[in-house]
């Protein structure tokens, strides 16, 4: 049985006011279609332009969200079999920021032990929060302890990781006890993932969380390591991806320096992938997170959020010589108001949830 996605303009339903349609995620299986709401509304003609290649930066923004929540979509329900749109839409359609919620009663949230914090704000993004955790000897106990204290230390993407992780396994074997998670176990569960198109890569994303919840239950002695740990040699490894790093080399880039872009939107991306580089170079969170309290005279200092938790003790600063490049980008890009706390280029601002 087959199963498709697409994103259609639903021009039987116009918006009055503004003479916009719904855009909807339209899910078609064994031939039934079926189409969730998504929260953009476009023109016809604003929905012919999501094809284009040169379009506002309004208009790429929704292209860019409408791309990821179809190929999120399609992961969904490749790891499905088989398909089931009562599934589907408890796993991905409830609770996604992308798509319209329909009016339905809440589910009352897992109450909280007294003393710990309130996790109300993030119910709607952890699943997991719905449903009961099990015995101490399950894994979705430890699981559920370790997404709350991830959480507790804002490391929310670290913590859907792990809601992912613990999300696929229950599909393949439910929410197992850990003396029945063995060897033969996690083969079978790798073997399954393959099975499903997925890469060895994947399956080395989801099964070190799994590792880590094994380590935090011996940790709390509710298992004992020599007696169910199935990890290590001569038991089940992980798989590695193997991802050689390939570096420019100085006539690669020049060609990207000397490019001519097309557009705004090139020109911009160009300019802050060259701020990273002339900035010895920095990722794009440490760009995100750049505020002009960072700059010292000729000089801009920071901290690797890379580093943020390895480093505690001795955190090494990194000091980077502001080139001309670098100024003409901060001054063509980055906010006006150079206040020290203000960021220095409009990806963030202050208040911003680690949610959105």
């Amino acid at each position: 049985m087959s199963t498709s996605t697409a994103v259609i303009l639903d021009t039987r339903r116009m918006k009055k006011r503004t003479a916009n349609f719904p855009v909807k995620l339209r899910v078609t299986s064994n031939r039934v279609p079926k189409a969730y709401q998504t929260i953009y509304n476009l023109t016809e003609e604003e929905f012919r332009k999501l094809k284009a290649s040169n379009i506002t930066p309004t208009l790429q923004a929704i292209r860019d969200n409408l791309k990821s929540l179809q190929a999120e979509a399609q992961a969904m329900i490749k790891g499905m079999d088989p398909f089931d749109f009562g599934e589907f839409e408890r796993d991905f359609v409830t609770d996604n920021p992308k798509l319209v919620q329909r009016r339905t009663k809440k589910p009352t949230p897992t109450k909280e032990a007294p003393g710990e914090p309130d996790y109300s704000e993030y119910f709607k993004s952890f699943s997991i929060f719905r449903e009961d955790p099990g015995q101490p000897d399950t894994i979705g106990y430890t699981y559920f302890k370790a997404i709350k204290q991830l959480i507790s230390e804002r490391r929310i993407g670290s913590a859907l990781k792990y809601q992912f992780s613990y999300i696929s396994i229950k599909k393949f074997g439910g929410n197992t006890r850990f003396v029945e998670t063995t060897v033969s176990f996690l083969r079978q569960y790798e073997a399954w993932m393959l099975g499903r198109e997925c890469s060895k890569t994947t399956v080395g994303i989801y099964l070190r969380p799994l590792r880590a919840v094994f380590n935090i239950a011996i940790e709390d002695g509710i298992i004992k390591r020599e007696k169910c740990y199935p990890f290590g040699r001569k038991k089940y490894l992980i798989p590695n991806s193997r991802n050689p790093k390939k570096a420019l080399d100085m006539q690669g880039i020049a060609k990207i320096y000397h490019h001519k872009t097309a557009s705004d939107n090139e020109e911009y991306a160009k300019d802050l992938w060259f701020f990273c580089y002339f900035g010895n170079g920095m990722n794009p969170k440490d760009l995100a997170h750049l505020k002009f309290k960072n700059i010292e005279g000729e000089y801009l200092t920071f901290e690797r959020a890379k580093t943020e938790l390895t480093a505690r003790t001795n955190p090494k600063p990194i000091t980077v010589y502001i080139n001309e490049d670098m100024r003409r980008i901060i001054d063509r890009w980055g906010n006006k108001d150079q206040s020290p706390n203000n960021y220095i280029f409009p990806v963030l601002t202050p208040g911003l949830s680690t949610l959105r």
